[in-house]
């Protein structure tokens, strides 16, 4: 890549969103919730008390999602692990309206889609809340009953997006996740990946030479980090 991959080719440009931590602050707690949701399910399921934090953690790591990692070495009910795990989530009374948030998502001269690892329903529930849901073509996400379906930062996810957006061309794409390892699998592929984080990302993260290091700490300054997307 060149001059840092900003000058899209002739085509329509499309910018994949992230959802959760990205598009609302990860301070509301929601991924908190969640993760106490999966060491309960855990231990309904019959894992060690005193190991369930390291398993999942090292899942995590191994896999993209924990999930995937019960999925693969426990022979999980995924139905049941969906009821347990993301229908308690109180995303409706702790997730409201940001109409910054819209305003910016419509002025952004780009097509917009939706990218994330949850399943879709929780995907629809987070957009609805936020009062964004209309603004988006489509969601890439993940059907945890798929056998070895992808997840970012899985190069195949980043495929299956472009796939389902109808994109051939990586110079197209522009991304914002708070990951960052999903960001620097992005500007791997010759995407434009912006870093959406109050930690400031760590050499290891980062892919000097290659890709500017697009970084805010909050996805409301978007139009300040990719000026010539909002022009």
């Amino acid at each position: 890549m060149t001059k840092d991959n900003l000058e899209a080719p002739p085509g329509e440009r499309i910018f994949y969103f992230d959802i959760d931590n990205c598009l609302y602050s990860p301070e509301l707690g929601i991924d908190r919730q969640m993760r106490d949701g999966i060491y309960a399910f855990c231990g309904e399921i019959g894992m060690d008390s005193a190991s369930i934090v390291k398993t999942c953690n090292s899942y995590y790591k191994d896999y993209g999602l924990t999930v995937r990692g019960l999925i693969n070495h426990h022979d999980i009910d995924v139905v049941k692990f969906i009821e347990k795990v993301d229908g308690p989530l109180q995303i409706e009374s702790i997730i409201k309206p940001d109409p910054t948030l819209r305003l910016m998502i419509q002025s952004i001269k780009t097509r917009r889609w939706a990218f994330t690892n949850a399943g879709i329903m929780h995907a629809k529930r987070v957009l609805k809340c936020l009062q964004v849901d209309d603004l988006f073509e489509g969601i890439t996400f993940c059907d945890y009953t798929e056998p070895d379906f992808p997840c970012k930062p899985e190069r195949r996810a980043y495929s299956k997006a472009m796939a389902e957006s109808g994109v051939a061309d990586v110079r197209l794409c522009y991304f914002a996740d708070d990951s960052a390892q999903n960001v620097k699998a992005a500007r791997e592929i010759g995407w434009t990946a912006v870093l959406v984080s109050k930690q400031t990302p760590s050499a290891s993260t980062t892919n000097a030479g290659t890709t500017k290091d697009l970084h805010t700490t909050s996805i409301h300054d978007l139009p300040s980090v990719l000026p010539q997307l909002f022009a």
